[in-house]
């Protein structure tokens, strides 16, 4: 990737991908209030406050650079800590409720335009052909060029039944594209599945919602239903950028032992140091009963394979790392995001707030996700002849300002254990003739890898897994007597 994404937000999911924080609203008055003011710099702040008032070519009103003061100081912590305005707390607020208006696009920001990062299954943007990686260059009449990627995301977002005309550059194509897509207010179904064969059954999690454990819980029933001999289940997480965390450890609790630990956080302040079980109280709603009470009891021992790609971030890495840590299910796919901080919401008025990172995230076996994430136990492409635009995703250490991981310091220095540019050269060629990917379809490949592992039948690994697989073995026998594995 010869320029890196910086930066990453969401259009139509607001700004809920990645948070898997509980929502608190406290006065930010009553804390840290004996620390010590910086006179000096907050004088340097108000002079230069004063000079633009007075000197600007232009007068500023006095909201807009304070706002801006407060972003642009939240900002400069790390990718993920944000001001949240009006307009982006309710969208936060509704995307949690599984529920968004806009596009339906993942995006970031390279070379100064908006590049896809995904489109969201089944949004607008989806259903107009929008693919990982075009480039946005102009936004109905108007240059994305000198925008920033939240001026972008605000004129892209709007009211329901509203157009928007997006010029794309697609790698391989000679002209730009025009893509015409109405805004719509769309409900997530953040869990899907089916049984996919006798005795196999898919389920999908897109996305950790409020209603995700209790939809978990109706599909898992439905398909036992439907198949009550069932004998393996797979748990697709791909491409799921996260959520709220009570949804995390319900669906790691949904095939968990009752009561283990699912996932730990550490920060500066005494309630960021926590640990959270697999019981209702750290997943179920206050007043309603136990939406996991009701489960089939094989679920908790069947065969399982969860799916995971770069685009499997936060929550979705909660989920992956709890099952692998204690050898509930076999990991299989590339290696995720790593984004293993928590974000909490600290409400400043009635309608703003700060998204502000407070915690890094650690498995059950006290492994950091961040920056790293979750290497799965079976490196499987995307595809049969190599990995797809899953190469092409940027990670979490590819951002600037990322935390760092402060139990593997060898986690920042690189995105993957792929190499990425190389393996996108390889495959720009074939990946102009694919369509794309619809998960849990006849064409699944990785999933047909899946219920391979599942069946105890070979599994066709990665061209990069089997590399390693060769280094290991080569430094660990040099002169080459012995068996090689």
């Amino acid at each position: 990737m010869s320029s890196r994404l910086k930066n990453m937000g969401l259009v139509g999911l607001g700004l809920i991908a990645g948070i898997a924080g509980s929502m608190q609203f406290d006065a930010l008055a009553q804390r840290n209030a004996s620390s010590p003011l910086p006179i000096e710099e907050l004088r340097q702040l108000a002079d230069v406050f004063g000079l633009i008032k007075s000197d600007y070519v232009e007068p500023v009103e006095d909201k807009k650079l304070l706002t801006e003061a407060i972003s642009g100081m939240v900002a400069s912590l790390d990718p993920h800590s944000a001001f949240l305005d009006k307009k982006a707390f309710k969208e936060l607020r509704e995307g949690t409720q599984g529920k968004f208006v806009g596009l339906g696009i993942e995006v970031g920001m390279e070379d100064g335009y908006v590049k896809v990062i995904s489109p969201i299954e089944d949004s607008p943007a989806y259903k107009a052909g929008l693919k990982a990686g075009d480039l946005i260059t102009r936004l109905d009449s108007t240059p994305v060029k000198g925008m920033t990627l939240d001026e972008a995301v605000k004129r892209m977002r709007g009211e329901p039944n509203t157009k928007i005309t997006l010029t794309i550059a697609r790698k391989d194509e000679d002209k730009p594209l025009l893509l015409t897509i109405v805004r719509q207010e769309i409900k997530v179904q953040s869990v899907k599945g089916k049984v996919i064969e006798p005795g196999y059954g898919w389920i999908r999690v897109s996305q950790f919602q409020e209603p995700t454990v209790e939809d978990l819980a109706k599909k898992i029933n439905a398909l036992y239903q439907q198949d009550p001999a069932m004998k393996g289940l797979v748990l697709d997480l791909r491409n799921d950028p996260g959520g709220v965390l009570p949804g995390a450890i319900g669906v790691s609790a949904a095939f968990l032992p009752k009561d283990v630990p699912v996932v730990s956080t550490n920060g500066q302040l005494p309630d960021s140091k926590a640990t959270y079980f697999a019981r209702r109280e750290f997943y179920g709603n206050r007043a309603g009963s136990d939406p996991l009470a009701r489960l089939p009891e094989g679920v908790k021992k069947i065969k399982m394979v969860v799916l995971v790609n770069s685009g499997s971030a936060s929550a979705s890495e909660i989920v992956a790392g709890a099952l692998q840590d204690y050898k509930r299910a076999s990991i299989m796919g590339t290696q995720t995001f790593g984004k293993g901080s928590v974000q909490t919401i600290r409400q400043l008025s009635a309608d703003t707030a700060v998204k502000l990172t407070t915690a890094r995230y650690y498995t059950p076996n006290g492994r950091s996700i961040q920056a790293k994430g979750i290497v799965p136990d079976l490196l499987v492409d995307e595809y049969a002849d190599g990995d797809g635009m899953n190469g092409l995703r940027l990670r979490e250490s590819d951002l600037q300002k990322h935390l760092t991981n402060d139990k593997d310091k060898e986690a920042d220095k690189g995105a993957g254990i792929v190499d990425e540019l190389e393996e996108a050269k390889r495959l720009s060629a074939l990946e102009k003739k694919r369509k794309p990917l619809e998960f849990g379809s006849k064409e699944d490949f990785q999933l047909a890898q899946a219920l391979n592992h599942l069946k105890g039948q070979p599994v066709q690994l990665s061209k990069s897994a089997k590399i390693e697989v060769k280094k290991e073995a080569t430094i660990n026998n040099p002169d080459g007597n012995g068996e090689k594995k």
